[in-house]
């Protein structure tokens, strides 16, 4: 009787071990927990490299280790994500390609109805992404206005319809059925597209140059620069199409990006990183930080820290660099050739 009763705690005890290690290793796969750096690449192929949110493990190219042989595509240009998946645009390609975004096994394809792709978001099971489509020149005047949102079917990967722009666009948000689109050149709109119609709506004017673009509590945030005649943060009040501006002083010309984190705006001009509160009206002129770059091609701030990505000569591979958010060096990446924005995996 007494060995029966040990030999039952025994399995008992073996059980809830075992059940306790399962629960330890349930991981979604190797790049839980972690965030990804893409790299555009040049005449060659992009590739995206992945670090552990505490830097204690990287994979220089996660798409080959998880795909082989199999190509991303040239000039890599933006990842967003749906559910467990993640989209790889692929500009020069013309592809989208579809992993899971926790193993990055390659899914699917997506390579019809797309002309130069640039950015995409997702809303209620559909893909939005826009297309540069042709490029101006003197023999293709239209050139700056033929680009368009491509739609896609994500249950099916497949390519649907498009929303004709009439105009140039590139980078976008999703908000309450309606897309934002900034146009880099040859406008001062910002444009709007309605979902459910899917045609366009009054655009907003909001300056020349327009490029990186965030929403947060109702306002999208839109920085101007560095080819207008000014640099400055346009702030549209969602609600009424509202817009007010916090125009740069001269010494900030030539800014780059934006990000929003903690109810705070973060932004670049050169390789020096400033912040100041949502709320804010006037720009700091002092850095949190100046890095030692060539040349600042992506940046983020997110998981109290401040990534930045060095273009390189877009022919040797180059590096990302990780900052605190008080601007003290946290981690230097050797990642792919021209790594261009940081996506995060949590």
């Amino acid at each position: 009787m007494k060995l029966s009763k040990l030999l039952l705690i025994a399995l008992s005890v073996s059980l809830f071990v075992s059940c306790s290690n399962d629960d330890d290793n349930d991981s979604k796969g190797q790049y839980e927990n972690g965030f990804f750096i893409l790299n555009e690449g040049s005449a060659g192929q992009g590739s995206v490299s992945f670090s552990s949110d505490d830097f204690s493990a990287f994979t220089k190219d996660a798409y080959t280790a998880a795909n082989g042989t199999d190509l991303l595509g040239k000039y890599a240009q933006n990842i967003f994500f749906d559910g467990d998946k993640a989209y790889i645009i692929a500009g020069g390609s013309n592809v989208i390609n579809v992993v899971n975004r926790y193993t990055f096994k390659l899914i699917a394809k997506i390579d019809s109805g797309l002309a130069n792709p640039r950015y995409g978001v997702v809303k209620d099971g559909k893909a939005y992404v826009t297309n540069a489509n042709t490029y101006y020149s003197a023999n293709n005047p239209n050139g700056n206005t033929d680009d368009y949102i491509a739609v896609i079917n994500l249950a099916t990967n497949t390519y649907e319809s498009k929303i004709n722009l009439n105009a140039t666009a590139n980078r976008i948000v999703e908000e309450n059925g309606k897309l934002y689109i900034t146009e880099p050149y040859n406008s001062d709109k910002l444009l709007v597209v309605n979902i459910a119609a899917k045609a366009l709506e009054t655009p907003v004017t909001i300056g020349s140059s327009a490029d990186t673009i965030e929403e947060e509590n109702g306002t999208l945030y839109i920085l101007r620069g560095p080819y207008g005649d000014r640099s400055e943060i346009v702030k549209v009040k969602l609600s009424d199409k509202s817009v007010s501006r916090i125009t740069f002083p001269e010494s900030l010309d030539g800014a780059g990006f934006l990000d929003i984190y903690q109810n705070k705006i973060y932004y670049t001009a050169g390789n020096s990183v400033y912040s100041i509160a949502a709320s804010a009206t006037e720009a700091s002129t002092t850095p949190i930080l100046t890095a030692n770059l060539g040349y600042l091609y992506g940046f983020a701030v997110n998981n109290n820290h401040i990534y930045l990505a060095d273009s390189g000569d877009f022919k040797a591979d180059s590096k990302a660099y990780i900052y605190s958010l008080t601007g003290s060096l946290q981690k230097e990446l050797t990642v792919g050739v021209g790594p261009n924005g940081f996506y995060f995996n949590d």
